[in-house]
């Protein structure tokens, strides 16, 4: 956020702690401004995260399915949950689930039971009792995604265009980067890497998607991959200076007119000891898109290796086919 005490243009972190001023002149923590409970407290009354146990959900004793729609709707909310099985008055976010997962089941719903309901009404009713009664006045699944023929000028989708504006308002910025860091152990090939990065960028138009404004208006170009080919770093640091490489390749700047939404770098500690930090624009992508994406490089380095190009199909549609009214997309999509 802008900072009020410094010159024009300085910036400051908002941390969410709560504070005040003691007559000494020292800070005395107080608590936070969110939701977050303080349990497993340091000794300056910060979370100890590394004390923390691993959250447990317990197996679903409640009411049992009445009907074969609550019983196709249990086993999607089970299935969405990663739990053996959900009852029928069980709360969705109670068991684990969050707005990401909440989507994740929304589209779900659509898919098995043909039915259109937007992810509020999950949040408005997060058992499967509560949300077949939605259902009964729900509108049919829209149609799937289709590819059609790509207009000569390609606008920004709803969420690109929020990010573009920000990105304009306050400058070239880290704030939304989405980084994600993979530790490798054994031997590896970097020639292999490299090529599989550019695969992946290849078979994902919006990995090579800039975004320039014309005629006053920002417009969604997708570049040949020989424009833009994926520049993989490797960088020698030691073990005690690899947090401090991966916070500031975390911090890298795009400049979202000229430069793909994607870098790359590899941290080597040791000769078998690596690090591939992978820094992704949040224009291009979201947290569900990570996984994807280091799957399809998993995929791609092992062609690589084995002396082969990747065998997968082509998708069957890109982020810049406009197929209806945009919404927002992950770069697997």
């Amino acid at each position: 956020m802008a900072c009020p005490f410094g010159s024009a243009g300085e910036r400051m972190y908002r941390t969410g702690d709560v504070v005040r001023w003691r007559a000494d002149g020292n800070l005395e923590y107080l608590g936070r401004a969110d939701d977050q409970v303080k349990l497993r407290v340091t000794v300056n009354g910060k979370l100890d995260r590394r004390a923390l146990p691993a959250p447990e959900y317990a197996v679903s004793t409640g009411r049992a399915p009445a009907n074969a729609q609550e019983e196709i709707l249990c086993a999607v909310f089970a299935d969405v949950l990663g739990l053996p099985s959900v009852g029928v008055d069980d709360n969705f976010f109670e068991l684990g689930g969050h707005s990401l997962l909440a989507v994740r089941l929304v589209s779900r719903v659509r898919s098995v039971l043909g039915a259109e309901i937007g992810v509020r009404a999950v949040f408005e009713a997060p058992s499967v009792g509560l949300l077949v009664e939605r259902l009964e006045g729900a509108d049919k699944a829209r149609s799937a995604l289709t590819a059609r023929v790509r207009p000569e000028s390609v606008p920004l989708s709803f969420a690109q265009q929020r990010l573009w504006f920000l990105g304009e308002l306050e400058g070239p910025n880290a704030t939304y980067n989405i980084p994600a860091g993979i530790r490798l152990r054994g031997e590896l090939d970097v020639e292999a890497l490299g090529a599989a990065l550019n695969d992946v960028v290849a078979r994902h138009e919006v990995l090579r998607t800039v975004f320039p404004t014309v005629a006053g208006a920002a417009q969604q170009q997708v570049l040949d991959i020989d424009s833009a080919a994926c520049e993989l770093k490797v960088v020698d640091v030691t073990p005690e200076n690899l947090t401090a490489a991966l916070a500031e390749a975390a911090g890298c700047v795009f400049d979202l007119s000229v430069d793909v939404p994607l870098r790359v770098w590899v941290f080597a500690t040791g000769p078998q000891e690596h690090v591939l930090m992978l820094v992704l624009h949040h224009v291009a992508g979201d947290g569900w898109s990570m996984a994807p994406l280091a799957r399809d490089v998993s995929v791609a380095y092992a062609a690589r290796t084995a002396g082969r190009v990747p065998a997968w199909e082509p998708l069957p549609v890109q982020y810049a086919v406009r197929t209806r009214p945009w919404r927002s997309w992950s770069a697997s999509s």
